[in-house]
């Protein structure tokens, strides 16, 4: 199992309004693929209400209402994605995490989630991860500059 953080769906759905760079290009097409993967049931994966909150504040503003529903509807619906709730305390708890380890709050909550799971590779493109001992960030990408 792997934790899934937004970034992944962002950059798998986003339709954006520039060019992309090639990196982005790059993030785009891996961020796919996981999603298919995931979607197909080759991969398991966690996330939290929190994360999938984030996924949807930055969605709603490039992709259409209905397509976002469907989108969520069908990630609370696998059984291959575990979707955990957040409580005050939890928040709270990973916010002075974050604190420690110098995340930002749902970035600390991931780590904790991930911890208290047994959860040791994190599906994201946030280079913040990599500084976390016992986190392994995929995909790693190479660019061309």
């Amino acid at each position: 199992m792997k934790f899934l953080d937004a970034n992944v769906f962002i950059y798998a759905y986003y339709k954006p309004k520039k060019q992309l760079t090639e990196k982005e290009k790059q993030m785009k097409e891996q961020a796919k693929k996981i999603i298919t993967d995931i979607s197909q049931g080759k991969e398991q994966a966690i996330t939290t209400v929190v994360h999938l909150s984030e996924m949807v504040n930055i969605l709603k503003h490039g992709m259409p209402l209905e397509k976002l529903t469907e989108v969520i509807r069908g990630l609370l619906m696998m059984g291959n994605i575990k979707v955990q709730g957040v409580s005050k305390e939890a928040y709270f708890a990973a916010n002075e995490l974050g604190d420690d380890i110098k995340l930002e709050a749902n970035d600390a909550l991931a780590i904790d989630v991930m911890k208290s799971n047994n959860v040791t590779e994190i599906f994201t493109f946030d280079k913040d991860f990599d500084s976390v001992e016992g986190i392994t960030r995929i995909p790693k990408l190479k660019f061309s500059k």
